[in-house]
């Protein structure tokens, strides 16, 4: 009877820590919703927020890991016109080039980010895009030569700092290209109605004995630039091929224009342009021990590796998003938050402003077991929007992110969706293509170490939307705000924007922003 009961007793333990386990997996759900959860019958709190919105304005985007190319119109924010100039590096420096050499072809590459979804019997591929915007909407695209030397270092820094560029600076590149555009096929879909295709990139080529060879890649921007340009600027010019630092200075990169097509909204695709490359095709002769000249194919590789700077113009701006981010409400908050990537706004978040109100919950040595700000989305004004698929909340006091994130260390196979305890993640509605609602991020630790510790700072907290979670660097600001010179690099690299109810009190109070805090009383 003992051995019965015992063995009774601890599969009922046994079961009850698989249904917590299994409890605690839904909770930590990416993009879950707070409400409606058990928790155990936790003690809540609900805290007062103040949040206002805050403009970014113009700001550095060096060697950013993702850029934006293209337009892309949200009658929510504006539109906004993403050019992109870079440096180009040879692959492989000092290369021999024979007698007789002439330009085959010249192509330049960009993959896109695509994820595949079919695999023919034929051997053919079908892709789909990742991160476009407009879908095949065509834009005109024009490659340049630039004439603007990107420098590695500030001279007005002493050469100790790295050379700031900013997305207001369209206009100098624009004004410095060299040329005609380089692109110049007679084919419309290279140039004047440019469109981001999903269709894998095929290339046949044909041996000396007529074997045809099928090459399959995935999609990519693929244009066919100037023959003629290219063997005048390289084949002709060995001698400023034999170090980048001296082929930098003589050929000084490309510039990426884009422009409107009449009839066309246009599109937008986030892209590692630095993962382009231009690859120059030639023949030249090659002369044997005897003498005997045969003609063999070379190439020559230019990486999109050097400096490079993300060019974003803005028009036709929202006048009413213009208006809140120019006449934020510090005080007790917005109704709304716009919290728009580029050189967009973001929303400050203040905690614990009544006063007395944090001194009062240390005072009672509450445990905290889990705190969370839920942003709820405007639906009525971002119904004609492109929602971001995550937000990013920092510690804007300091410019690091907050301890949540650090101790975050959950991952997906999706590298978007890691850190999706911390999350960020949007909630949408539970249907085919349901529209977003909330926005969760859980502070838990910070608030606990807030709470626990009476030397903890209460910082400011700064909401931007974000195209790589897994980045926490920033980027400077061209002219510094109130609060700080600096933001998240990961916010410019999203061109999209979201509309949240704020802390004023004219929202509605089951809509109004909230600092949430689950509790346990000590014994």
């Amino acid at each position: 009877m003992y051995n019965t009961s015992f063995i009774k007793k601890m599969l009922l333990v046994v079961m009850s820590i698989v249904f917590l386990y299994s409890c605690d997996k839904d909770y930590n759900s990416i993009g879950g919703n707070l409400i409606g959860d058990n928790h155990f019958d936790l003690l809540q709190y609900t805290s007062a927020v103040v949040a206002h919105n805050q403009k970014i304005g113009p700001v550095a985007t060096n060697n950013l890991a993702v850029n934006a190319l293209g337009i892309y119109d949200d009658p929510a924010f504006g539109k906004t016109t993403a050019h992109f100039a870079t440096q180009l590096n040879l692959a492989a420096l000092a290369p021999t080039i024979g007698a007789h050499a002439v330009v085959d072809s010249v192509y330049l590459s960009v993959p896109y980010f695509s994820t595949l979804t079919t695999t023919n019997t034929d051997g053919s591929h079908v892709y789909e895009l990742d991160s476009i915007y407009g879908g095949q909407a065509p834009i005109k695209l024009s490659v340049y030569e630039s004439g603007y030397y990107m420098r590695d270092l500030d001279p007005l820094g002493g050469l100790l700092q790295t050379q700031s560029y900013f997305t207001d600076q369209n206009t100098l590149f624009d004004n410095a290209k060299i040329g005609s555009r380089l692109n110049n096929s007679t084919n419309a879909a290279q140039n004047d109605a440019f469109y981001f295709s999903p269709k894998e990139i095929v290339q046949t080529t044909t041996a000396t004995d007529g074997k045809v060879t099928t090459a399959r890649s995935v999609p990519a921007m693929r244009l066919k630039l100037n023959s003629t340009f290219f063997a005048n600027k390289i084949l002709s010019a060995p001698d400023k091929l034999v170090t980048n630092d001296v082929f930098k200075d003589y050929f000084r990169g490309l510039y990426f224009k884009v422009e409107s097509v009449s009839g066309s909204a246009g599109s937008m695709a986030m892209m590692n342009l630095k993962a382009g490359k231009i690859t120059i095709s030639y023949t030249e002769d090659l002369v044997d021990s005897n003498g005997a000249i045969t003609r063999v194919q070379k190439t020559i590789d230019l990486n999109m590796t050097g400096n490079s700077v993300s060019l974003l113009d803005q028009s036709g701006a929202n006048g009413t998003y213009t208006s809140a981010v120019n006449n934020p409400n510090t005080s007790v908050g917005d109704a709304n938050l716009y919290v728009k990537g580029g050189e967009g706004s973001m929303a400050v978040i203040n905690l614990f402003n009544t006063p007395g109100e944090l001194d009062l919950i240390r005072s009672k040595g509450w445990l905290i077991n889990e705190a969370n700000l839920i942003f709820n989305i405007d639906a009525t004004k971002m119904a004609n929007s492109t929602e971001p698929n995550r937000v990013y909340l920092y510690d804007l006091t300091h410019n690091i992110p907050v301890y949540d994130y650090y101790v975050d260390a959950t991952s997906a196979a999706d590298t978007k969706k890691s850190k999706y305890i911390f999350s960020g993640l949007i909630n949408k509605e539970a249907v085919t293509n349901g529209r977003g609602q909330t926005y969760k991020i859980r502070i838990t630790n910070q608030i606990r170490n807030l709470v626990k510790h009476a030397d903890s700072t209460n910082v400011k907290l700064g909401l931007v939307v974000t195209e790589n979670i897994g980045d926490a660097s920033f980027t400077k600001l061209k002219t510094a705000n109130t609060f700080s010179s600096k933001v998240a690099k990961s916010s410019v690299m999203n061109p999209l924007g979201t509309i949240l109810y704020g802390s004023h009190p004219s929202v509605p109070e089951d809509k109004r922003l909230k600092l949430q805090i689950y509790y346990t009383k000590p014994n």
